[in-house]
Protein backbone atom coordinates (compact mmCIF):
# COMPACT_ATOMS: atom_id res chain seq x y z
CA UNK A 1 0.00 0.00 0.00
CA UNK A 2 2.90 2.35 0.70
CA UNK A 3 4.18 1.85 -2.83
CA UNK A 4 0.76 2.61 -4.30
CA UNK A 5 0.44 5.74 -2.17
CA UNK A 6 3.93 6.86 -3.19
CA UNK A 7 3.22 6.36 -6.88
CA UNK A 8 -0.12 8.14 -6.57
CA UNK A 9 1.58 11.16 -5.01
CA UNK A 10 4.28 11.19 -7.69
CA UNK A 11 1.73 10.98 -10.48
CA UNK A 12 -0.76 13.56 -9.22
CA UNK A 13 1.60 16.09 -7.65
CA UNK A 14 2.73 17.45 -11.02
CA UNK A 15 0.73 19.30 -13.65
CA UNK A 16 1.40 17.26 -16.78
CA UNK A 17 -0.63 14.16 -15.75
CA UNK A 18 -3.58 16.37 -14.88
CA UNK A 19 -3.33 18.16 -18.22
CA UNK A 20 -3.21 14.82 -20.04
CA UNK A 21 -6.22 13.48 -18.17
CA UNK A 22 -8.20 16.64 -18.84
CA UNK A 23 -7.14 16.65 -22.49
CA UNK A 24 -8.27 13.03 -22.95
CA UNK A 25 -11.63 13.84 -21.38
CA UNK A 26 -12.11 17.00 -23.48
CA UNK A 27 -11.20 15.21 -26.72
CA UNK A 28 -13.86 12.54 -26.23
CA UNK A 29 -16.56 14.92 -25.02
CA UNK A 30 -15.62 17.70 -27.43
CA UNK A 31 -15.74 15.41 -30.45
CA UNK A 32 -19.22 14.26 -29.50
CA UNK A 33 -20.31 17.86 -28.98
CA UNK A 34 -18.98 18.97 -32.35
CA UNK A 35 -20.70 16.09 -34.13
CA UNK A 36 -23.97 16.90 -32.41
CA UNK A 37 -23.77 20.64 -33.02
CA UNK A 38 -22.42 20.66 -36.57
CA UNK A 39 -23.95 17.55 -38.13
CA UNK A 40 -27.44 16.64 -39.24
CA UNK A 41 -27.29 12.84 -39.40
CA UNK A 42 -28.32 10.39 -36.72
CA UNK A 43 -25.78 9.86 -33.96
CA UNK A 44 -25.50 6.22 -32.98
CA UNK A 45 -24.06 5.34 -29.58
CA UNK A 46 -20.66 4.34 -31.11
CA UNK A 47 -20.62 7.63 -33.05
CA UNK A 48 -20.74 9.59 -29.81
CA UNK A 49 -17.46 7.88 -28.84
CA UNK A 50 -15.53 8.82 -31.99
CA UNK A 51 -12.99 10.80 -29.98
CA UNK A 52 -11.87 7.70 -28.08
CA UNK A 53 -8.95 6.78 -30.33
CA UNK A 54 -7.49 10.28 -30.37
CA UNK A 55 -7.83 10.50 -26.60
CA UNK A 56 -6.14 7.11 -26.33
CA UNK A 57 -3.01 8.69 -27.81
CA UNK A 58 -3.02 11.20 -24.94
CA UNK A 59 -3.46 8.39 -22.41
CA UNK A 60 -0.39 6.49 -23.63
CA UNK A 61 1.62 9.72 -23.56
CA UNK A 62 0.60 10.21 -19.92
CA UNK A 63 1.53 6.64 -19.02
CA UNK A 64 4.89 6.69 -20.76
CA UNK A 65 5.85 10.03 -19.21
CA UNK A 66 5.11 8.63 -15.76
CA UNK A 67 8.13 6.37 -16.28
CA UNK A 68 10.48 8.18 -18.63
CA UNK A 69 10.54 11.43 -16.67
CA UNK A 70 11.81 9.49 -13.63
CA UNK A 71 14.64 8.07 -15.71
CA UNK A 72 15.34 11.48 -17.24
CA UNK A 73 15.70 13.29 -13.92
CA UNK A 74 17.24 10.36 -12.05
CA UNK A 75 14.47 10.07 -9.45
CA UNK A 76 14.02 6.42 -10.40
CA UNK A 77 17.23 5.71 -8.47
CA UNK A 78 15.62 6.86 -5.23
CA UNK A 79 12.62 4.65 -6.02
CA UNK A 80 14.84 1.62 -6.54
CA UNK A 81 16.83 2.38 -3.38
CA UNK A 82 13.58 2.41 -1.41
CA UNK A 83 12.45 -0.82 -3.13
CA UNK A 84 15.56 -2.76 -4.22
CA UNK A 85 13.48 -5.55 -5.76
CA UNK A 86 12.29 -2.95 -8.35
CA UNK A 87 9.42 -5.14 -9.53
CA UNK A 88 6.88 -4.11 -6.88
CA UNK A 89 7.63 -0.41 -7.42
CA UNK A 90 7.22 -0.64 -11.19
CA UNK A 91 4.09 -2.75 -10.84
CA UNK A 92 2.64 -0.20 -8.41
CA UNK A 93 3.36 2.55 -10.92
CA UNK A 94 1.53 0.62 -13.63
CA UNK A 95 -1.46 0.07 -11.34
CA UNK A 96 -1.72 3.73 -10.33
CA UNK A 97 -1.42 5.00 -13.90
CA UNK A 98 -3.92 2.41 -15.13
CA UNK A 99 -6.46 3.41 -12.48
CA UNK A 100 -6.10 7.10 -13.33
CA UNK A 101 -6.47 6.43 -17.06
CA UNK A 102 -9.38 4.05 -16.48
CA UNK A 103 -11.28 6.56 -14.38
CA UNK A 104 -10.80 9.20 -17.08
CA UNK A 105 -12.28 6.81 -19.63
CA UNK A 106 -15.20 5.86 -17.41
CA UNK A 107 -16.07 9.54 -17.01
CA UNK A 108 -15.44 10.59 -20.61
CA UNK A 109 -17.60 7.96 -22.34
CA UNK A 110 -20.91 8.70 -20.59
CA UNK A 111 -20.17 12.44 -20.65
CA UNK A 112 -19.71 12.30 -24.42
CA UNK A 113 -23.02 10.53 -24.95
CA UNK A 114 -24.78 12.91 -22.56
CA UNK A 115 -23.31 15.92 -24.38
CA UNK A 116 -24.64 14.64 -27.70
CA UNK A 117 -28.01 13.91 -26.11
CA UNK A 118 -28.25 17.44 -24.71
CA UNK A 119 -27.19 19.16 -27.94
CA UNK A 120 -29.12 16.95 -30.37
CA UNK A 121 -31.75 14.95 -28.48
CA UNK A 122 -33.71 14.19 -31.63
CA UNK A 123 -30.71 12.67 -33.43
CA UNK A 124 -28.85 10.85 -30.62
CA UNK A 125 -29.61 7.17 -30.10
CA UNK A 126 -30.67 6.12 -26.62
CA UNK A 127 -28.72 3.68 -24.45
CA UNK A 128 -31.11 0.83 -25.08
CA UNK A 129 -29.04 -2.35 -24.84
CA UNK A 130 -26.17 -3.85 -22.91
CA UNK A 131 -23.91 -3.38 -25.90
CA UNK A 132 -24.58 0.36 -25.80
CA UNK A 133 -23.47 0.55 -22.19
CA UNK A 134 -20.35 -1.48 -22.98
CA UNK A 135 -19.52 0.96 -25.76
CA UNK A 136 -20.01 4.00 -23.53
CA UNK A 137 -18.20 2.60 -20.48
CA UNK A 138 -15.65 0.56 -22.41
CA UNK A 139 -13.19 3.45 -22.65
CA UNK A 140 -12.37 2.85 -19.00
CA UNK A 141 -10.94 -0.68 -19.36
CA UNK A 142 -9.47 0.21 -22.75
CA UNK A 143 -7.54 3.17 -21.36
CA UNK A 144 -6.44 1.26 -18.27
CA UNK A 145 -4.96 -1.63 -20.24
CA UNK A 146 -3.39 0.75 -22.77
CA UNK A 147 -1.74 2.62 -19.91
CA UNK A 148 -0.11 -0.61 -18.72
CA UNK A 149 1.28 -1.19 -22.22
CA UNK A 150 2.65 2.36 -22.31
CA UNK A 151 4.27 2.00 -18.88
CA UNK A 152 5.95 -1.19 -20.06
CA UNK A 153 7.26 0.56 -23.18
CA UNK A 154 8.53 3.43 -21.03
CA UNK A 155 10.40 0.98 -18.78
CA UNK A 156 11.95 -0.77 -21.77
CA UNK A 157 13.04 2.36 -23.68
CA UNK A 158 13.55 4.76 -20.74
CA UNK A 159 13.84 7.75 -23.10
CA UNK A 160 10.83 10.02 -23.55
CA UNK A 161 11.26 10.78 -27.25
CA UNK A 162 11.69 7.16 -28.28
CA UNK A 163 8.85 5.87 -26.11
CA UNK A 164 6.39 8.52 -27.28
CA UNK A 165 7.34 8.13 -30.93
CA UNK A 166 6.88 4.36 -30.80
CA UNK A 167 3.59 4.52 -28.90
CA UNK A 168 2.01 7.25 -31.01
CA UNK A 169 2.90 5.55 -34.28
CA UNK A 170 1.72 2.21 -32.86
CA UNK A 171 -1.60 3.55 -31.59
CA UNK A 172 -2.51 5.94 -34.39
CA UNK A 173 -1.29 4.26 -37.57
CA UNK A 174 1.09 1.35 -36.99
CA UNK A 175 -1.39 -1.48 -36.62
CA UNK A 176 -3.54 -0.17 -39.46
CA UNK A 177 -0.52 -0.14 -41.80
CA UNK A 178 0.47 -3.66 -40.74
CA UNK A 179 -3.04 -4.80 -41.58
CA UNK A 180 -2.62 -3.54 -45.14
CA UNK A 181 0.37 -5.77 -45.94
CA UNK A 182 -0.77 -8.38 -48.49
CA UNK A 183 -1.30 -11.88 -47.08
CA UNK A 184 0.43 -11.05 -43.78
CA UNK A 185 -1.91 -8.22 -42.82
CA UNK A 186 -5.24 -10.06 -43.00
CA UNK A 187 -3.76 -12.99 -41.07
CA UNK A 188 -2.60 -10.92 -38.08
CA UNK A 189 -4.94 -7.91 -38.21
CA UNK A 190 -7.41 -9.10 -35.62
CA UNK A 191 -4.63 -10.23 -33.26
CA UNK A 192 -2.81 -6.93 -32.99
CA UNK A 193 -3.10 -5.73 -29.38
CA UNK A 194 -4.60 -2.27 -29.74
CA UNK A 195 -6.96 -3.49 -32.44
CA UNK A 196 -8.10 -6.22 -30.06
CA UNK A 197 -8.66 -3.56 -27.42
CA UNK A 198 -10.72 -1.51 -29.84
CA UNK A 199 -12.84 -4.56 -30.65
CA UNK A 200 -14.04 -4.57 -27.06
CA UNK A 201 -15.99 -1.37 -27.72
CA UNK A 202 -16.85 -2.17 -31.35
CA UNK A 203 -20.12 -3.58 -32.64
CA UNK A 204 -18.97 -7.06 -33.69
CA UNK A 205 -16.22 -7.79 -31.16
CA UNK A 206 -13.88 -9.55 -33.59
CA UNK A 207 -13.03 -13.27 -33.63
CA UNK A 208 -12.66 -13.46 -29.83
CA UNK A 209 -15.83 -11.60 -28.97
CA UNK A 210 -15.97 -8.44 -26.90
CA UNK A 211 -14.77 -9.74 -23.56
CA UNK A 212 -12.36 -12.19 -25.16
CA UNK A 213 -10.76 -9.30 -27.04
CA UNK A 214 -10.36 -7.33 -23.83
CA UNK A 215 -8.89 -10.38 -22.09
CA UNK A 216 -6.42 -10.90 -24.93
CA UNK A 217 -5.37 -7.24 -24.80
CA UNK A 218 -4.98 -7.38 -21.01
CA UNK A 219 -2.91 -10.57 -21.25
CA UNK A 220 -0.62 -8.90 -23.76
CA UNK A 221 -0.25 -5.86 -21.50
CA UNK A 222 0.60 -7.93 -18.41
CA UNK A 223 3.08 -10.05 -20.37
CA UNK A 224 4.80 -6.97 -21.78
CA UNK A 225 4.96 -5.40 -18.31
CA UNK A 226 6.47 -8.60 -16.89
CA UNK A 227 9.14 -8.55 -19.61
CA UNK A 228 9.85 -4.88 -18.94
CA UNK A 229 10.22 -5.45 -15.19
CA UNK A 230 12.52 -8.40 -15.83
CA UNK A 231 14.70 -6.21 -18.05
CA UNK A 232 14.71 -3.37 -15.51
CA UNK A 233 15.98 -5.72 -12.80
CA UNK A 234 19.02 -6.68 -14.89
CA UNK A 235 20.28 -3.27 -15.90
CA UNK A 236 21.50 -0.11 -14.22
CA UNK A 237 18.98 2.58 -13.32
Amino acid sequence: MNLLASERIKLLSTRSPWWCLVAAFVLVVGTAGLMAAAGDSELTVPATQNGTKLALAVVVVLAALAVTTEYRFGTIRATFQAEPARGPALAAKAVVVAVAAGLAGLLAGPAAWLTAELLAPDRTAALAAGGDWRTVLGSGPLYAVSAVVAVAVGILLRQTAGALALLLVWVLQGEMLLGLIPEFGPAVRDWLPFRAGAQFVSADGGPLGHWGSLGYFATFAVALLAIAISVAKRRDA
